[in-house]
């Protein structure tokens, strides 16, 4: 049986799509990944794109709410960003919550006029991200 993942960020628009897009892409035939926010502020179109660039399409997901998966039994939750973390709500059940904090493509990228450089951005989180869904099966068997 295939357990359930969620992974939390505050917006639902970048690192948990990513995280979300890697563990179905990679593990999906063992997991069934999710991805929420404390907020929703849609999907981020860089995040998108340099996922394709690796061959994971996340285009066809959408931000979520956390309350959205209230009734979805969850295995863990998998914060991945500080604001998600500290905010995280208590889980009925046996979830157990993770975390995992990435770097905020979006908010690094500021720091760069042109486009390739923010682009750099979201490419190295996102490899960052695949480093960690990789080893999953370790961190998952530490708990």
């Amino acid at each position: 049986m295939k357990k359930n993942i969620l992974f939390l960020c505050t917006g639902n628009s970048c690192r948990s799509q990513m995280a979300e897009g890697w563990l179905r892409h990679l593990h999906g035939d063992r997991f069934n990944a999710f991805s929420a926010g404390i907020k929703t502020h849609g999907l981020n179109p860089n995040a998108v794109k340099v996922m394709a660039e690796v061959g994971v399409d996340i285009s066809g997901h959408k931000s979520q709410l956390l309350s959205e998966f209230d009734d979805q039994p969850l295995d863990y939750v998998i914060t991945v960003c500080g604001h998600a973390h500290e905010t995280c709500p208590f889980f009925p059940g046996n979830a157990q919550v993770i975390h995992v904090g990435f770097d905020d493509p979006p908010k690094m990228a500021l720091a760069f006029a042109d486009e390739a450089s923010q682009l750099d951005c979201y490419r190295r989180v996102r490899d960052e991200i695949k480093e960690f869904v990789e080893q999953i099966d370790e961190v998952l068997s530490e708990l």
